[in-house]
């Protein structure tokens, strides 16, 4: 990859998720990664170590651990706008990382909720987590990207990048 049009650029709204490199987030994609394996590896001990089953299996666990993310994409002459539902998350919650070719959409929350009724202690806690690799259909200039985030649908705006001008030449006898 060349060096121009690779860095993402922070998004200067308010509400915007955090836009970071993609090599940012390897660490938190491995880390989900390696979640799956082992709940993968889970479900086939308790198959009774039965083969034939590892897709199965592996989206058995992509499905427990990840919440879906529904996304469109919408291309226009000069740009590309992505919509990408993420109910419940917040601005601080998201990271986005997008790349010539690619989006990447990770994000992480906690909740914790605790009651007291006289002696009795009711505590729940829940995580959520998402992850969302898109390829997307053109070459965008990932510098110039921004993002937004309004009543959980984050919007993506990205501009192509600039298409590579033919220019014809001549040669001329020495």
């Amino acid at each position: 990859m060349g060096a121009q049009g690779t860095a993402p650029q922070q998004a200067q709204l308010s509400n915007a998720p955090k836009m970071v490199k993609f090599e940012q987030l390897a660490e938190r994609v491995t880390s989900i990664f390696d979640d799956i394996t082992r709940r993968a590896y889970e479900i086939f001990e308790s198959n009774g170590r039965q083969f034939g089953h590892e897709i199965e299996d592996w989206f058995r666990a992509e499905n427990e651990l990840l919440h879906p993310v529904h996304v469109d994409i919408v291309e226009t002459d000069q740009a590309l706008e992505v919509k990408a539902e993420v109910p419940g998350f917040t601005d601080k919650e998201l990271q986005v990382s997008v790349e010539p070719r690619q989006l990447t959409i990770t994000g992480k929350r906690e909740t914790t909720k605790e009651e007291k009724k006289g002696k009795t202690i009711y505590s729940e806690r829940c995580a959520s987590e998402i992850l969302r690799i898109v390829a997307l259909p053109v070459e965008v200039d990932a510098a110039k990207a921004s993002a937004t985030l309004t009543n959980g649908v984050l919007g993506v705006m990205v501009p192509k990048a600039a298409k590579a001008q033919a220019v014809r030449v001549q040669a001329k006898s020495a």
